[in-house]
């Protein structure tokens, strides 16, 4: 019954062994070296500490993925995260695993180059056009640096190369088994890692997109499908290339914020509650604490407002000018300011209007949305007051002012009304941390509010704090969290100020959901202002196209030797003609079919058409973005958009020698041509290649003749 022997046949790509084992060699080989922090692994590296030592932090530059993967590669080298990262160029200890810390982009980087070799012949090129494209790849001197180092380009250009080839094998297979919907599940989710790793992956995701609702659409015109499989297959592209990347995404951040559990330097960017789901830091303070503010409650306002800086309301035994710089004036009464460090004239207590007491009863008597409060500072006992007086930084805002009574004709206007902004009834209680609050002046409707302006000197450098018409839409500076917060028990001053500065604990457990702090952490990311600062190596967009720039990555301490990010200039050179080449044919096609003359077969025109979309596309969307975008931008930015011109280059030619040349003598030279700049493309790589690895050091007068453009910066020694 059982019939013997089995046998197993298969066969192998030699070439693609080949081209994998030379990349695996340029990208491996001497990996440690330097032994010393080299560029962009200053700031990585911090992160990859934070992550070792379970640290919350924020990187409002991407999402937190590409961070993780190479903490992965860290902590499969052992590292604890001990090293300080405050310097580039600073010595690695012996105790630190080099070699692990640059692994996983590297083998990212090496990857790379045979899946440009498969993902050639899904695009219809052959064996050959392949091997060019490969090659390409191997010996881009770019990539092989950025590849070698504890940076992302390398790990976002594999995931997004791979998102392509799964879906491009999805696409050529998908009438053939059920099987290939495997292959789409895996370019979904490949394209989520490349967008959980840079936002720039996000666009490739969009022509990703793009291209499968091209083909969705074409396969809604197929009469040949029954109207059952055509839903079928928009459904499963749908589920695949929409909802899995989407829920990835999340997914990542989830396990970022299971990850890092610990209090950490970013935290006052987040909200209270946020703050207190951390161990250590707030939490230490807030736990324990009562959640219902009541009457008498001891509590801290902290602005929900995260810029300029997390800052507390706050007031202290000074008075704002009789008159300002500009002549105006004030009401000379005790200012009110919002201070960016913890500090015990942050304390305020929640005053019943209608009685005397400033501690909590028994049973306390919750404050509710619609209550009308006052509030007392804690340590000078002034009541928080506004009234038609401009504020000192913003005159068309009212002052607002700790109540100084000076028996003038200024009566008191110290009434507010609380407005939950996030409540779920209209009597839901005011929660410690929970509640995001507004404060409506009773007298004028205006609303206590952040204007951020820094105070002049007289105000100790402190932000402004206003009452403003409710003309504005309601926003985050208008917003007021209760921080900290206890049940006041003094009556007397003396004694409530000694409470100020021990406060007691009631147990209480709250909680937010891993949702909400996931909307929130996604909000700050996208919100926060990163500084634009200029740098030495940074460069506009039409520098890239013609590799005018250059960035010095490394440099020995004592000798000539040094690292450079800087391409290959014929890859370079002939990605660009490519580029000119594709869209001079592309038009000229485009008018003669037009007219009715098809120059080539409607096979080849749809392969002609599909390179385009994913080649030509691919760099459109990687670099057109670019020239839009006000932030600081280097080299290494147009690196994805570079790798779909080097898949373009050997399919074009491919195209033109096999559509356009006619006869036998124009496909043997050009042939030859191929070859010279297959030479080419090695010898320069060869030339640069001391640059690329940091060995062997050159002389001054060698590195003076690599120096091709008067606008690279390239380092040597005067002896």
């Amino acid at each position: 019954m059982l019939l013997l022997p089995w046998v197993v046949t298969t066969q192998v790509d030699v070439v693609l062994l080949l081209v994998s084992a030379l990349a695996l060699w340029t990208r491996l080989s001497g990996l440690s070296y330097p032994k010393s922090v080299v560029f962009d692994e200053v700031y990585y590296g911090q992160f990859v500490s934070l992550y070792m030592k379970r640290v919350f932090f924020i990187d409002d530059s991407g999402p937190p993925l590409g961070h993780m993967i190479l903490a992965a590669g860290a902590y499969l080298g052992g590292f604890d995260g001990n090293f300080v990262w405050n310097r580039i160029g600073a010595e690695y200890p012996e105790s630190v695993n080099v070699w692990s810390l640059r692994l996983v982009p590297a083998l990212c980087g090496a990857l790379s180059v045979p899946l440009v070799y498969c993902l050639s012949l899904e695009l219809g090129a052959s064996h050959l056009s392949a091997l060019g494209a490969a090659l390409l790849f191997l010996l881009e001197n770019a990539l092989i640096v950025q590849s070698r180092f504890m940076l992302l380009e390398s790990v976002l250009i594999f995931f997004i190369l791979l998102s392509f080839f799964c879906y491009l094998r999805f696409h050529n297979t998908c009438h053939s088994s059920w099987f290939s919907y495997c292959w789409l599940l895996l370019s979904g989710a490949s394209i989520a890692v490349a967008v959980g790793v840079k936002y720039m992956g996000l666009l490739s995701y969009l022509l990703l997109l793009g291209v499968a609702c091209v083909h969705t659409w074409k396969l809604i015109g197929d009469r040949s499908f029954s109207h059952l499989r055509v839903c079928v297959h928009a459904v499963c592209r749908s589920v695949c290339l929409v909802l899995v990347p989407v829920l990835l995404y999340v997914f990542w951040f989830y396990i970022h914020l299971t990850l890092l559990h610990r209090s950490g330097p970013h935290d006052q960017l987040m909200s209270s509650a946020f703050q207190a789901t951390l161990e250590g830091g707030l939490s230490r303070i807030t736990q324990g604490q009562p959640l219902e503010v009541a009457y008498g409650s001891q509590v801290t306002l902290r602005s929900s407002a995260a810029n300029p800086v997390p800052c507390w309301l706050h007031s202290h035994k000074a008075n704002y000018p009789i008159r300002y710089e500009n002549g105006r004036g004030s009401s000379h009464q005790q200012q009110v300011t919002c201070y960016p460090f913890k500090d015990v004239n942050n304390w305020w207590i929640i005053k019943d209007p209608l009685r005397q007491e400033l501690v909590v009863g028994t049973p306390p008597r919750p404050v509710r949305h619609g209550d009308v409060i006052q509030l007392v500072h804690g340590m000078t006992s002034r009541f928080l007051n506004s009234h038609d007086v401009a504020a000192p930084m913003s005159p068309h805002a009212q002052e607002v002012s700790g109540y100084v009574n000076y028996n003038v004709s200024m009566a008191p206007q110290n009434m507010w009304t609380v407005e939950i902004s996030n409540r779920e009834t209209d009597g839901e209680v005011w929660k410690t941390i929970m509640s995001d609050v507004r404060l409506v002046h009773l007298n004028t409707s205006a609303v206590l509010k952040l204007s951020g302006t820094p105070l002049p000197d007289w105000g100790f450098h402190q932000l402004e704090v206003i009452a403003e018409k409710l003309f504005t839409a309601p926003s985050t500076s208008q917003s007021w969290t209760v921080e900290e917060h206890r049940y006041g028990t003094s009556q007397e001053q003396k004694e409530r100020e000694l409470e100020l500065h021990s406060p007691t604990h009631i147990d209480v457990n709250r909680k937010i959901s891993l949702w909400a702090k996931f909307i929130e952490l996604q909000w700050k990311m996208l919100t926060t202002k990163q500084e634009n600062s200029e740098h030495k190596y940074s460069s506009s967009p039409s520098e890239w196209l013609t590799l005018e720039t250059n960035i010095a990555y490394w440099l020995h301490s004592s000798s000539n030797a040094q690292i450079h990010l800087i391409g290959n200039p014929v890859s370079w050179a002939i990605a660009n003609i490519s580029l000119l080449t594709y869209h001079l044919l592309a038009i000229t096609y485009l008018l003669r079919r037009r007219r009715g003359f098809k120059d080539i077969p409607e096979d080849e025109w749809n392969r002609f058409v599909s390179l385009g979309s994913v080649c030509v596309g691919g760099w459109l969307v990687n670099f057109l973005p670019f020239l839009l975008m006000e932030k600081t931008l280097f080299l290494y930015h147009y690196l994805p958009a570079l790798c779909y011109l080097h898949l373009l280059s050997p399919a074009l030619l491919e195209h033109v020698h096999s559509h356009l040349l006619r006869c036998g003598t124009q496909r043997r030279a050009m042939a030859v041509c191929v070859l010279g700049l297959a030479v080419s493309v090695l010898l320069s790589y060869r030339n640069f290649s001391p640059l690329t690895y940091g060995s062997p050091q050159l002389s001054t007068a060698e590195l003076q003749r690599l120096k091709w453009k008067q606008s690279w910066d390239i380092l040597y020694r005067r002896r």
